[in-house]
């Protein structure tokens, strides 16, 4: 049986951790291609649900209905499944490379739901290789999935407590499959300008906010962390003592961060890790100068539901 809090570092499943990544993309870019376009490129993100990474119920192509495609990190299988109860499965195994799952998995949207075009260039990664055509990335063991998708399902529970009781606007937990993390943004409701032209940064960060999220690590930062950022950084945002006292200000990523081995070696991982949370959206609200009222909300209990 997994770990409930498991070990999980980069280096050590790099290659199947760019293989999943690979895989993720692929249902980003079918929410890209099919989903209604909502701001900050919401559309465009997926959730962590119970068996894995999962697109919300998308517009099938030919009218017939809706489609949800899933990485399914139980069964170790690609799905596309339709609202009229048909699906396809297409096996997750080592040495099964991305450009042939991308191609069974736009074959099964086909089948299901008609035609379905995709930008397959890979975004926000190292490689180039389009996702239909990249044979490098073939690595799967399923043993250190099953780790990674523990981790990122307690990194989604915490996540979500966190955002609860927040009274502004705020996102679910999304799951990025451009940079492969999870995420909740809370906004002020004051506009903000991007902090470069690019397209990403153009249309997600046209707000302000703060993001709490985790990742898996990668080549840049070997190991797995939750993290917080606020946009627009005020100068001096970066000279904050956040609890608990192993979280710490990591200049190279330009973000507070809290490493998942400090998380899960606490007396209580998940009050360490929302400590960390709520720790980074004070001094954010207090830095940036957010509303009181508002900033006090994350900290308070939703009213009773009659």
């Amino acid at each position: 049986m997994t770990e409930r809090w498991p070990r999980l570092n980069y280096e050590e499943w790099s290659s199947t951790c760019d293989t999943l990544h690979a895989h993720t993309q692929v249902l980003g870019k079918l929410a890209v291609a099919l989903a209604p376009r909502e701001p900050q490129l919401q559309h465009g993100a997926l959730r962590v649900t119970a068996r894995g990474w999962e697109t919300l119920p998308l517009p099938a192509p030919d009218g017939s209905g809706a489609l949800v495609a899933a990485l399914d990190l139980r069964a170790h299988e690609a799905l596309v499944e339709h609202s009229d109860g048909s699906a396809r499965r297409i096996p997750l195994t080592p040495d099964r490379s991305v450009g042939e799952v991308t191609r069974a998995v736009l074959d099964a949207v086909q089948a299901l739901a008609g035609p379905v075009a995709i930008n397959p260039t890979p975004q926000e990664v190292a490689w180039t290789a389009p996702l239909d055509e990249d044979h490098e990335h073939a690595s799967y063991d399923p043993g250190a999935v099953a780790a990674y998708f523990a981790a990122a399902t307690q990194a989604a529970l915490v996540l979500a407590a966190f955002r609860a009781s927040y009274r502004g606007r705020a996102t679910p937990v999304n799951a990025w499959w451009g940079s492969f993390d999870l995420a909740v943004n809370l906004f002020s409701g004051e506009a903000a300008d991007p902090p470069s032209p690019d397209f990403i940064m153009r249309n997600a960060m046209d707000a302000q906010e703060v993001a709490v999220g985790w990742w898996p690590g990668d080549a840049r930062y070997g190991q797995a962390a939750f993290y917080a950022y606020a946009h627009p950084a005020p100068e001096g945002f970066a000279g904050a003592t956040l609890s608990p006292p192993a979280a710490r200000w990591e200049g190279g990523l330009g973000e507070y961060v809290l490493d998942w081995e400090d998380v899960r070696s606490a007396p209580d991982p998940r009050g360490a890790a929302l400590e960390f949370a709520h720790s980074a959206f004070q001094h954010s609200c207090v830095a940036c100068s957010w509303d009181p009222a508002l900033a006090a909300s994350a900290r308070g209990t939703p009213p009773p539901v009659s």
